[in-house]
């Protein structure tokens, strides 16, 4: 099934001309549902990987299932619901993991890097950056870096939620050309496949069409994510222009079949324009500390493109940020529109409120900047 052509476009040949891919695996296809890690599955998702590199492929790994493993070792059969025991299982099963994937690389020649992130490692530019640098570094030494959550010391405030938003992350990061999120579903269908014997798989279909939210259901017991992460995941990787293929881990060959065009799984392609680097790392901060209200003639002129925002524009102020932080810039139904980094606090945005700009400094008692969010630190939703 097709929900929407790619105009004529032959995007699965566009995948065999990929130079740089991010391979994403999750905690079920791992521990084989929960019973430890499954090393013949690891042991071959890894040659596969090393058989794209020999092809001249730079491939960097997003990997779960240190919770699930820590699980197994400590002989949890449930997930727990406490922090500290989540953050303990990561622990004890992050060392398994990253032992299992430096023996089977090294039966290849290659080494591996064991990159741990949270939220917070990228939603300050520096640290964004200093994360790039590492991860470009390491892949033009032909190292295969290992990237997971820090969920040793994540919390809810600093976690990304899932690693499949993490996987489109760093995607986004090193201006990879292919997302494969492998999972365990032969890819993406119109209905649950486990419930409805008639469900179809969609082969392609454009990241970020409002038709595949509902589609998509809800994770298993182990993981975070579901189809509805790997929808919003897809549409993530889309603004750097990335596309994402969510496959089946079991199938044979999966990594070296989809590189070479066959048409398994389905295919997210992007149909936009990449963004400008500090507009990608400004759409891959995903937590914002509060929202703007927007009337409708600020709506209309940041949807036009090229505007910035100004205080004359917002009617109302939800939250509470300090100058520089991200903020949601809302409609009056409240659905995103853009967000940015706000040139006032929340106090200070709430006294200038629909002032034009000739009357911000009588407001405020100072000469204050014109926009609220200025166009280079403005991103469309």
């Amino acid at each position: 099934m097709v929900v929407e052509s790619a105009s004529g476009v032959n995007k699965r040949q566009a995948l065999a001309a990929a130079k740089r891919i991010v391979v994403k695996i999750g905690s079920a296809l791992l521990t084989s549902d929960g019973q430890g890690l499954d090393k013949p599955a690891i042991a071959d998702w890894v040659r596969q990987i090393a058989e794209l590199k020999a092809q001249g492929l730079e491939v960097i790994l997003v990997s779960s299932g240190s919770v699930a493993e820590g699980m197994a070792r400590l002989g949890w059969s449930k997930r727990p619901d406490s922090l500290h025991e989540l953050q303990a299982a990561a622990a004890v099963g992050q060392m398994g993991l990253v032992q299992t994937y430096e023996e089977a690389f090294q039966h290849y020649g290659h080494y591996t890097a064991q990159i741990l992130l949270v939220h917070d490692d990228l939603s300050h530019r520096q640290r964004y950056l200093n994360a790039r640098n590492t991860l470009m570094t390491l892949v033009d030494l032909g190292v295969v870096p290992i990237v997971n959550e820090n969920d040793t010391v994540a919390n809810e405030e600093i976690r990304f939620g899932d690693n499949d938003t993490l996987a489109a992350i760093v995607a986004n990061i090193i201006d990879a050309d292919v997302l494969i999120i492998l999972t365990d579903q032969d890819g993406m269908y119109d209905a649950d496949p486990r419930h409805n014997p008639n469900a179809t798989l969609i082969t392609e279909v454009r990241a970020g069409s409002e038709e595949l939210r509902a589609m998509a259901g809800d994770g298993g017991v182990l993981g975070r994510g579901g189809m509805t992460t790997k929808v919003l995941a897809a549409e993530l990787a889309a603004r750097s222009g990335t596309d994402t293929v969510v496959v089946g881990g079991r199938l044979e060959n999966a990594l070296i079949r989809l590189m070479a065009a066959e048409p398994i799984g389905t295919l997210f392609f992007s149909a936009q324009r990449p963004l400008e680097a500090r507009k990608l790392w400004l759409a891959g901060v995903l937590r914002c500390k509060g929202q703007l209200q927007l009337d409708e003639g600020a709506v209309k002129a940041l949807l036009s493109g090229g505007k910035s925002l100004l205080p004359v524009g917002v009617v109302a102020v939800v939250g509470s940020f300090e100058v520089g932080d991200m903020v949601a810039c809302v409609d009056g139904s409240g659905c995103e529109i853009a967000r940015g980094l706000t040139n006032y606090s929340a106090v200070e945005s709430d006294k200038v409120k629909g002032v034009p700009c000739l009357q911000l400094s009588a407001v405020l008692g100072v000469q204050g900047e014109p926009e609220l969010i200025h166009y280079d630190n403005l991103v469309l939703s």
